[in-house]
């Protein structure tokens, strides 16, 4: 089921990059970019997270957060975080539960993996209602960082 604007967006509450536990929820009153990526140290994912890092300021002028999520462990994520020096938290969802939640899983990956995040951006508003929701097949694809930056400009 996947889901669409003016959806709820489903809490999810995650371990970070620095052992947090960190949920949708605790943004309340904000409006969140909650980007699912595939893997931490891959060449797309990398060029993503660190896009979205030179622009965290025109998020934060927004009054927006952005949140990362991957399969990859806290530990992973630590390594990844302090190497591409990322400005926003990365959320480990090793069980799945917030991917399957936000149907961002992709059954079979490379190299025989499965079930690991698709690539997909959301915007959630201050209440918690998706303004925007992408989701895609290719992990070589980027979101519509543009339209991203657009959701959130109307919302303001």
């Amino acid at each position: 089921m996947s889901l669409n604007i003016g959806d709820k967006a489903p809490n999810f509450s995650l371990t970070s990059d620095n052992k947090e536990t960190i949920s949708l929820s605790d943004y309340k009153g904000k409006n969140v970019v909650v980007l699912f990526f595939p893997l931490a140290f891959t060449g797309v994912c990398t060029t993503e997270l660190c896009n979205t890092r030179d622009d965290i300021a025109f998020y934060q002028g927004l009054n927006a957060e952005v949140v990362a999520i991957s399969i990859d462990s806290p530990f992973v994520l630590e390594k990844f975080k302090a190497e591409q020096k990322l400005n926003f938290p990365l959320l480990s969802d090793f069980n799945r539960d917030a991917s399957k939640a936000y149907d961002s899983l992709y059954g079979d990956f490379v190299l025989g993996m499965k079930n690991v995040s698709k690539r997909s951006a959301f915007v959630v508003d201050k209440e918690g209602i998706i303004q925007y929701a992408e989701v895609l097949e290719s992990a070589g694809d980027l979101p519509d960082f543009d339209k991203v930056k657009g959701t959130l400009s109307r919302l303001n």
